[in-house]
């Protein structure tokens, strides 16, 4: 029994002086900078497409590579089977996902630990890649919620006591409002499109109601969405 744990928590075979305690430096401080690099991308993101499963994968792919690095460290032999592994490898269906090109990678890294006797590397390998994305999981790292709600809708009759009226329903509804578009139809008439970001959205029949209440307001449409777009 006790020869078995030496083998999983003691030092690495294969010409490795790397223990566990220096496998868990190495995903501590690549999830740290790999948190840097993800907050980066998220707060100098600009453009339709944005994907969470991308940024996500910007967390976990330093900890997956810095493992590999570890266990091909002071080893040729291992740095070109790890590309004789990437050459072999095959697939018949385009990966669409980001997050399944990371889940891809940390087979490979812990086939290679394993496959080269650093057990004790690839058993922190599998432990830390598993907590991050256990994290990201939990906390939803990388999604950006500034709207949740597009209204659309026809202003009729008074466009300036409309619109001023408007705005005070949306705002007691809404911690964010902000005009998409804005088209008119007659001299009377008014099409509107908003995006918005409700105080409790359970409470968006609320607001719909109140609009319905309001005299000059037809065509009321208001549906639940994301606010990103995700490819």
């Amino acid at each position: 029994m006790n020869t078995w744990i030496d083998l999983l928590f003691g030092g690495d075979y294969g010409g490795s002086s790397a223990g566990p305690e220096t496998a868990l430096f190495v995903v501590v401080y690549a999830f740290v900078i790999g948190q840097f690099v993800g907050w980066t991308y998220m707060l100098t993101h600009k453009g339709l497409s944005y994907s969470q499963t991308f940024v996500g994968s910007l967390v976990v792919i330093p900890v997956i590579v810095a493992m590999l690095m570890l266990m091909m460290a002071n080893s040729f032999v291992v740095a070109f089977g790890l590309l004789a592994v990437f050459a072999v490898v095959r697939f018949r269906n385009v990966l669409k996902d980001t997050r399944d090109t990371t889940f891809i990678l940390w087979a490979i890294m812990e086939g290679l630990g394993v496959g080269t006797m650093k057990f004790s590397t690839a058993l922190m390998g599998a432990l830390g890649v598993a907590v991050v994305l256990a994290y990201l999981r939990l906390t939803a790292f990388g999604s950006r919620h500034r709207y949740d709600a597009v209204l659309t809708l026809q202003l009729t009759g008074d466009l300036v006591t409309g619109v001023s009226t408007l705005k005070q329903v949306l705002r007691r509804h809404s911690s964010r409002v902000h005009l998409t578009s804005e088209r008119k139809l007659t001299d009377e008439g008014l099409d509107l499109s908003y995006r918005l970001l409700l105080r409790d959205p359970s409470r968006c029949d609320e607001l719909q109601w109140a609009l319905k209440q309001t005299e000059g307001f037809d065509r009321i449409s208001l549906y639940l969405r994301e606010d990103e777009s995700e490819i």
